[in-house]
């Protein structure tokens, strides 16, 4: 009877996944994924429109070390604030200590929609930042990566 009984649960198991992959392949077709294509707002191309911006430094780098902290961590703040929002989809600095500072990929359509957004940074309001706007085509898949990356994160930045 044991055997029985497990012949019929491994049988179904089988039967479900037999099911599951037959509509992942409906859904699937050539690695194409209609679905999150649709869900991402892509393109034929797998494609959508952004803006970029580039961070550079401000013609007002008076603060002193306790102020320019206090401008970075709300200048964190708002970055982590757009993220959740969607409407920024990367962030990051450079490395260096050149004129420009860092970029950000805006998930937004237009230049003006991006400096509405940008106008919202605190270090921005200071004058320690300025933001060069370009637009820009890259991949659809972007808009997912601040998720991903909420797995990846140890430590949230602004909590330094």
């Amino acid at each position: 009877m044991k055997l029985i009984k497990y012949g019929l649960f491994a049988a179904f198991g089988i039967f479900l996944s037999c099911s599951s992959n037959q509509s992942n392949e409906n859904k699937v077709k050539n690695g194409y994924n209609a679905e999150l294509a649709t869900q991402l707002k892509a393109d034929q191309y797998g494609m959508s429109k952004y803006v970029m911006a580039f961070l550079k430094r401000g013609p007002v780098r008076s603060q002193d070390s306790i102020e320019a902290a206090k401008l970075q961590k709300a200048h964190l703040e708002n970055i982590e604030r757009l993220a959740e929002e969607g409407k920024l989809v990367l962030a990051g600095p450079f490395f260096d200590d050149g004129v420009i500072r860092g970029i950000y990929v805006f998930n937004v359509e237009t230049i003006e929609e991006a400096q509405a957004l940008t106008e919202t940074d605190p270090a921005i309001k200071a004058g320690r930042l300025v933001m060069e706007l370009h637009p820009w085509y890259g991949s659809a898949a972007l808009k997912q990566i601040n998720e991903l990356h909420k797995s990846l994160q140890k430590q949230n930045v602004s909590e330094q």
